[in-house]
């Protein structure tokens, strides 16, 4: 078994005000950076190769937590919202009723336009975990909700639909097994980050 980590990254003004952010490329705000210089990653993850998104919420997040050399991948971006990106999900809600609606209902099919469905977050992402799990290289990801989801969804079957078996705390650690064909299964979800000593060392 192979230990994988994911982390989402820190807040930004859109994610504060709970716009939809998918590809939009947001920098973390000035409350998100400073929260983040106030944490570090619990000690027994310290050694782990890190890999972050390309998008730069997530390289910030990966650098104000000082870990080190951290490699982009593109498998690993948010989800698609295509022509919804910038929006706020009640207000579409509130605009398109029945249709959003029906479009929910679809779990791991739900389309935006334009965008991706979580199935194909999936898709793309677990040719990833295999190759994590064929490297047998402990890793820690900076990611993104909606791939979060996703494979906290593959690692429990869950379908997206109703309520999730666990409630994610998404300024957490979430920490997965994957088997030699990268298949997730949960190990520890909620692992907090540790703060800054008073020193300020990141140890």
């Amino acid at each position: 078994m192979t230990l994988l980590a994911l982390l989402r990254h820190g807040q930004t003004e859109w994610s504060a005000q709970g716009r939809i952010q998918g590809r939009t490329d947001v920098p973390l705000d000035p409350a998100g950076r400073t929260a983040l210089a106030q944490r570090r990653v619990p000690d027994e993850f310290q050694r782990m190769r890190v890999v972050t998104s390309p998008l730069l919420r997530c390289v910030e997040t990966a650098q104000l937590l000082g870990l080190d050399d951290p490699v982009a991948e593109p498998r690993i971006a948010e989800m698609s919202w295509g022509d919804w990106e910038g929006r706020h999900l009640r207000d579409l809600r509130d605009t398109l009723g029945a249709a959003m609606a029906a479009n929910e209902a679809c779990g791991f099919d739900f389309l935006p336009p334009g965008g991706e469905s979580p199935r194909r977050v999936l898709a793309r992402v677990s040719p990833w975990l295999a190759e994590v799990a064929a490297a047998n290289a402990p890793t820690l990801a900076v990611a993104h909700r909606g791939v979060i989801r996703v494979v906290f969804a593959a690692a429990t079957g869950w379908d997206l639909l109703g309520k999730p078996p666990a409630r994610l705390d998404w300024s957490a650690l979430h920490v997965f097994h994957l088997d030699p064909r990268g298949l997730p299964s949960v190990f520890r979800l909620n692992v907090a980050l540790a703060p800054v000593s008073a020193a300020g060392a990141r140890s």
